[in-house]
């Protein structure tokens, strides 16, 4: 059973920053790609990031410059750091990950930003 388990998030005032952190573990075919999407209330969820076993990144055109995707690929981990964060960004991040068969997703971590 393959998991994903994420941490980091919480609460931030606008301008600063946050790191989360997504951590797959189990049994699994070839990962394709991690990546990062959103949900906020009343919204549909959205892209955020995502970032292929070769290391190729895609950015949402509202986080360009701001957020920035990494994995370890060792260790099945994708981190999404978030700069410059506004109260737009307030929502519901997940971790996703693809393999050729089957796509997985953590729990969700409230990211909220406010003053």
């Amino acid at each position: 059973q393959v998991q994903l388990v994420q941490s980091g998030g919480g609460l931030v005032q606008p301008g600063g920053s946050l790191r989360l952190s997504c951590a797959a573990s189990g049994r699994m075919s070839s990962i394709v790609d991690m990546g990062w999407f959103r949900q906020a209330p009343g919204n549909q969820r959205e892209l955020v990031a995502r970032i292929t076993s070769s290391g190729t990144t895609n950015y949402a055109d509202f986080v360009k410059g701001r957020f920035t995707i990494s994995r370890d690929n060792a260790k099945n981990m994708v981190y999404l750091q978030m700069n410059s964060l506004n109260p737009e960004d307030t929502a519901v991040y997940y971790c996703k990950l693809s393999t050729r068969i089957r796509t997985y997703w953590g729990q969700g971590t409230q990211v909220t930003v406010s003053s």
